[in-house]
């Protein structure tokens, strides 16, 4: 995988395999701190602790349709090239929370990669299960809930094409608009310093 969004895709599909029918995806780039943080929190079945600790072997699966199970060792291994690790514990209120904790601006570090059409993706092929996408980034955040678009939209189903696409729309769009509007208030803040240094 060369995108992080893929490895977010697959661990996602994880989840959904363990019965998961809610699956919060938070995505936090701090360029001031230099970190990039994804975080997925799922209700599905969870994992004892001798399971948690052979998950990172990658020749250790669940899966029946293949022998290997090269999701969180290539997550983790992605992470570790950065300086950063994966961590997988146990949610209190039941389910798993996967963290991955990278140096954003480290030469290793794979690009984050669309995410726009991962979340589409996702809720296209699982229609049974809600997503909840945060996307934080230096301070600023946008939020994808899809049981308040449920709510919104009533008896109109999210895997109209219509709606993919309005949601693959909505969430390019604030990525974009969070991101910028975060670098040009650092470019602002840099040009405030550097008057100040030069006595204006």
């Amino acid at each position: 995988m060369i995108e992080l969004a893929m490895h977010i895709l697959d661990i996602v599909e994880n989840s959904i395999r363990a019965r998961a029918r809610r699956v919060d995806i938070c995505v936090i780039e701090d360029t001031q701190k230099d970190l990039l943080k994804i975080i997925i929190e799922d209700d599905g079945d969870g994992m004892d602790d001798e399971k948690r600790h052979r998950v990172f072997d990658p020749f250790f699966t669940t899966k029946t349709v293949r022998s290997v199970g090269l999701g969180i060792p290539l997550f983790d291994h992605a992470a570790r090239l950065t300086g950063g690790r994966v961590d997988i514990e146990p949610r209190p209120e039941g389910g798993t929370r996967v963290t991955a904790v990278f140096t954003h601006s480290h030469i290793d570090r794979q690009p984050l990669g669309n995410m726009a059409d991962t979340i589409t993706t996702l809720i296209t092929g699982n229609p049974e299960v809600d997503f909840i996408y945060r996307h934080h980034y230096n301070g600023r955040a946008f939020e994808l809930d899809t049981r308040l678009l449920r709510k919104e939209l009533e008896d109109v189903p999210l895997q109209l094409p219509a709606v993919i696409n309005f949601i693959r729309t909505y969430v390019n769009e604030n990525i974009r608009d969070i991101s910028t509007s975060a670098d040009l208030s650092n470019n602002r803040n840099w040009a405030d310093k550097e008057e100040h240094f030069d006595g204006s």
